[in-house]
């Protein structure tokens, strides 16, 4: 994806690609986003890309689920749903 090399040129020798640097980076770009900024991006992806994407947002919204019922080894939800905007 574009906007995926965009910023990995722009930020690779400013972070240090830690899962928190990512995820600062990924929510304040989210931030800036609104819904039609976020469907033009999807429209850009190609099907793997897409198909990507909802495969991680399923993955991780089936262990929140799980986690939060308490099913399972998992007891704290790796994904928190935050609200954005």
């Amino acid at each position: 994806m574009k906007l995926i090399d965009e910023l990995y040129e722009l930020y690779r020798n400013k972070l240090t690609g830690d899962d928190e640097d990512i995820d600062i980076l990924a929510f304040a770009v989210l931030e800036e986003l609104d819904r039609d900024d976020v469907l033009h991006l999807i429209n850009e992806m190609d099907d793997q890309e897409l198909f990507d994407l909802m495969g991680l947002y399923l993955i991780e919204s089936l262990k929140g689920k799980f986690a939060k019922e308490g099913i399972g080894r998992n007891r704290i939800s790796p994904f928190q749903h935050r609200n954005l905007h």
